[in-house]
């Protein structure tokens, strides 16, 4: 955990994906269609295999009030804790606790993934408690538990000898009062999550999490606080069981993501520019074999780090990104 930093606040946000039957309705929340003729250059719902979760902020929410939003939050210091050694032991002789290495040099990676943890303390590397704060914060907002029992670690270690191995994986099942139960405790301490995986012996999924992009909160939008965010792209085969924790949390919503974006432009919800750029990447991807294959193996290539522009021209806001031909007047 970077105490260094000012500006920003390290965070870690879930793009949390789950197959469905191409063409059927799932029996989640949905978004009704928008029929409008800017939406139909976007693939039609019917060709999406998948859904993306969404998780509705709460009006009184100090930032992004009532946002669309993926699940993920602030790094905690329980996540950089040098006793996630100890649940991670058959991993330590793996770089990098067995994640894949990135061939970004180090000197052009974000700070976020770039940042020397031992300098500041932690025998955790970066890229693995970044993944276990998204696994953390999307359990306390969704319910949604991605884990792998301890007794799977042979397993685990085995698929890392082939340089092929990619699949897509399954929520962890655990009954109802268990789940209830541990939820409460970690929203109520981060660092009941460790104490929980060491109880029920399971580790963190951290190896179903791709890194797929690093997006930094533009200044005087969202509020005071501003956010060095993490993005990891996570592919289930099924939709798992979703609560909303009914505190920051007002629903979720599980929808392809051309229906996100139809009733954005619809005005039916409303997201940040972070969510509707990557779910725009996702629309590429209609089939979740594909957006799969393409997260394990554009992960390795690391991510550059992104932060809106935000322009007022006309009462409207602007977002401009890198690349962009406009450039506002700063003077």
């Amino acid at each position: 955990m970077n105490t260094a930093l000012k500006q920003w606040k390290e965070a870690s946000t879930l793009i949390l994906t789950a197959g469905r039957r191409l063409g059927a309705d799932s029996l989640s929340p949905r978004t009704p269609l928008d029929g409008n003729g800017a939406a139909t250059r976007l693939p039609h719902s019917s060709e999406f295999d998948y859904d993306v979760l969404l998780l509705k902020r709460s009006a009184k929410s100090t930032f992004m009030p009532n946002a669309y939003v993926f699940p993920g939050g602030m790094v905690d210091s329980s996540d950089f804790s040098s006793d996630w050694l100890d649940v991670f032991k058959s991993f330590l002789n793996s770089p990098g606790f067995g994640l894949r290495s990135v061939k970004q040099p180090v000197e052009n990676r974000p700070p976020i993934f770039a940042t020397n943890r031992l300098k500041l303390g932690s025998p955790i590397p970066g890229e693995v408690a970044l993944r276990i704060c998204a696994v953390r914060e999307t359990f306390e907002e969704s319910g949604v538990l991605l884990v792998v029992p301890k007794k799977e670690e042979k397993r685990i270690l085995k698929s890392f000898q082939d340089t092929r191995f990619s699949q897509h994986h399954t929520e962890h099942k655990l009954g109802c009062d268990e789940l209830s139960k541990w939820r409460a405790l970690v929203n109520k301490n981060p660092s009941n999550f460790m104490r929980m995986c060491q109880e029920l012996e399971v580790l963190p999924n951290i190896w179903a999490l791709h890194e797929w992009a690093n997006w930094l909160t533009p200044t005087a939008k969202y509020g005071r606080t501003r956010f060095d965010t993490a993005f990891f792209m996570c592919c289930l085969q099924e939709m798992p069981s979703t609560l909303q924790d009914e505190k920051e949390i007002e629903r979720f919503q599980w929808s392809t993501p051309s229906e996100i974006l139809q009733s954005y432009q619809a005005r039916r919800l409303w997201i940040a520019p972070p969510q509707f750029y990557e779910l725009s990447r996702m629309c590429r991807f209609p089939l979740l074999d594909n957006l799969h294959s393409f997260a394990h193996q554009r992960a390795t290539e690391g991510c550059d780090q992104w932060m809106p522009v935000i322009v007022l021209q006309d009462q409207q806001h602007i977002s401009l990104l890198p690349g962009a031909d406009y450039r506002p007047c700063l003077f």
